[in-house]
């Protein structure tokens, strides 16, 4: 089995999941136990601020980011995925001071804990991050029959992609990173 671990997979307009409709999602982990991934471009209606002022009022700590006029607190949180939606994930470029950190690839990390999403904001955050609530995951096999039912596109991840294209952009330069037209793509694969 060839990995897809550092791939982006792209929805294809026949792919049956509604939750999945036009996404795209960057696999972090793939092995014989499965895969788990991230989706890149599924915003929910929760801006980072908002979601740093939630966690400051369950904790009962004071948000050291309330700063609404703060831009990069104005983005919106991403859905990862339909499992565990209460759990955060950030997707960041490169800085091995948090608690929770797991080097991807050279340009890519993933942390899991709250230290993090403290510095967002500030001076000591990641040059290049995005937050997602919750994370797709697939059981042994799975995605590769998915893949094989023609539901996905794969690419390598691109970092121009996963940090600066609007997160709207997202699939439609995926798509056009491995040179399809997606005005092109029929839902009817398959059918001569």
């Amino acid at each position: 089995m060839d990995s897809l671990e550092n791939q982006l997979l792209i929805a294809m307009p026949n792919l049956g999941d509604p939750y999945f409709n036009k996404t795209v999602t960057y696999i972090c982990e793939h092995n014989d136990d499965g895969a788990m991934g991230l989706i890149i471009n599924l915003p929910v209606n929760l801006t980072l601020n908002e979601l740093l002022m939630q966690i400051a009022e369950e904790s009962g700590e004071e948000n050291p980011n309330d700063q609404s006029n703060n831009n990069s607190l104005l983005k919106f949180v991403l859905s990862g995925g339909p499992i565990a939606q209460q759990r955060g994930f950030v997707l960041h470029s490169p800085q091995h001071c948090w608690n929770s950190s797991l080097s991807l690839n050279n340009d890519i990390m993933i942390t899991t804990s709250k230290d993090i999403l403290l510095s967002l904001g500030t001076q000591q955050a990641p040059e290049n991050y995005m937050v997602a609530l919750g994370y797709a995951g697939w059981a042994p096999g799975q995605l590769e029959n998915e893949l094989q039912a023609n539901s996905w596109l794969t690419t390598p991840v691109d970092t121009e992609i996963l940090f600066n294209v609007p997160v709207e952009s997202r699939w439609k330069k995926s798509t056009e990173k491995i040179g399809i037209d997606i005005s092109r793509l029929s839902s009817d694969i398959g059918h001569a």
